[in-house]
């Protein structure tokens, strides 16, 4: 007999009972904060508490998709307004998720940056990024430092 007992599996939600995914539902509601307790969630979803708490340290959602890749850019930029805020919003405009920004204080007026980022589609590649915010006004360098 297989030994299965306390490992993970992958399972298509196709073939699973409906109260797991109501599980995982009520689970990403109290998640987001749209729902602000556990009873309120379980209520929006159709489910019983004790269903609830039976399952909701047990499942997970397998959010991880093969095809996003995750980018992380290190970057330096002047120390000046709106730098940042206009490298996010080139970011969201060739449609990656930013997943962590850190910076670290100015010294001798230039910054460093951490960007981690995730494409949302596979239109565009790292490399292309790199060349987009490596020309916009205030960055003096980026480098690729993981998903090349």
């Amino acid at each position: 007999m297989l030994d299965i007992d306390n490992k993970l599996v992958v399972v298509n939600s196709k073939v699973l009972p409906e109260v797991i995914m109501k599980v995982l539902h009520a689970k990403r509601l109290r998640a987001r904060g749209e729902a602000k307790s556990s009873t309120e969630a379980c209520r929006a979803v159709g489910i019983s508490r004790s269903a609830y708490y039976k399952y909701k340290d047990s499942v997970f959602a397998y959010e991880e998709k093969l095809n996003q890749k995750i980018v992380s850019f290190y970057l330096v930029l002047r120390d000046e307004k709106g730098v940042l805020s206009s490298i996010l919003t080139r970011l969201y405009e060739l449609n990656t998720n930013v997943l962590t920004v850190n910076q670290n204080i100015p010294i001798d007026e230039v910054a460093t940056v951490t960007i981690s980022f995730r494409f949302e589609n596979d239109l565009i590649n790292a490399n292309a990024v790199k060349s987009e915010i490596s020309n916009m006004n205030g960055v003096v360098d980026v480098k690729i430092i993981s998903g090349e």
